[in-house]
């Protein structure tokens, strides 16, 4: 399904966006995985807030 997200960015205007991940840690101590489509200009802002 990712590759369905991607792929449809790449028309139009969605060549400005980018699908970030991030693993973030959890209370019990196993790791899961946020992810989100951002404008390129917020990526660093997006993996900079907590």
């Amino acid at each position: 399904m990712a590759k369905k997200v991607v792929a449809s960015l790449q028309k139009g205007g969605g060549k400005e966006h980018s699908k970030v991940i991030k693993m973030v840690k959890t209370d019990k101590g196993s790791y899961s995985f946020k992810e989100e489509i951002v404008h390129n200009d917020k990526v660093k802002e997006w993996f900079g807030k907590n």
